[in-house]
């Protein structure tokens, strides 16, 4: 896809959680259409290899890696031959989830369990270990996906779902306070669950892994503030 403002990622390596399918696709093929080159991390290693496929027919560089993201030693595991690979990791962008839709009353324990293990603590042990390699490197950038409905309680959505996204927005905010002495950037997407593929997400994602958000951070944007700053890009580059 390419973005209607100009973005330069030459040089630059991200790594892409939940790459295989949804928004993670989309911005992999995205940053890679711009020159970053990408670990494309799933869960199911046939559909990493797909889009890291997918990118290196279009003149990209991509490495397929399978892990589960709630398994740390599987997510180091993944670093580190995303290192051997490329050499640094400069961009790390958070876009595996599950959704389960049960209300409270509803939700098994597995469902429950299974939600915050993958939404919030596989967040944290990506944020975690690739945030020391950027810290050793001099910076980086991180970006989390969340869904909208976890601050907009009219939107429906399951309460193992709504609750993992609250927490990584909470924890979105707190790992930039943390993170930016090391020159490392944490900010977070909100859409609706429904347009994980959106143009705006992938747009957000590139203007946050580009120059233009050098001072951005501790942030959890929205798509309509996506649109705006789009439209306001646009109108600056012509």
């Amino acid at each position: 896809m390419a973005p209607n403002f100009d973005v330069d990622l030459a040089g630059k390596t991200a790594l892409v959680t939940g790459a295989g399918a949804g928004s993670g696709r989309a911005i992999a093929l995205a940053l890679a259409a711009n020159d970053a080159s990408v670990a494309v991390i799933d869960l199911n290693i046939e559909r990493a290899d797909h889009v890291a496929e997918l990118i290196g027919a279009r003149g990209g560089s991509a490495l397929p890696l399978q892990a589960d993201v709630s398994n740390r030693f599987q997510v180091a595991n993944a670093i580190e031959r995303a290192r051997d690979a490329f050499g640094n990791i400069d961009i790390l962008v958070n876009a595996s989830s599950i959704f389960h839709a049960e209300p409270m009353l509803n939700i098994d324990e597995w469902n429950w369990r299974r939600q915050i293990e993958v939404n919030i603590t596989g967040v944290f042990f990506c944020m975690q270990l690739v945030g020391r390699v950027m810290a050793d490197e001099g910076g980086g950038m991180i970006i989390n996906l969340a869904a909208v409905e976890a601050y907009e309680s009219s939107l429906p959505a399951g309460i193992g779902y709504v609750t993992g996204g609250a927490g990584l927005i909470g924890m979105t905010r707190q790992a930039a306070r943390e993170l930016a002495p090391h020159g490392i950037r944490v900010n977070c997407i909100a859409a609706k669950t429904q347009d994980e593929t959106s143009a705006e997400i992938v747009d957000a994602a590139l203007f946050l892994s580009s120059n233009h958000a050098e001072s951005v951070t501790g942030q959890v944007i929205g798509i309509d503030a996506v649109r705006s700053w789009r439209a306001q890009l646009c109108d600056s580059a012509q």
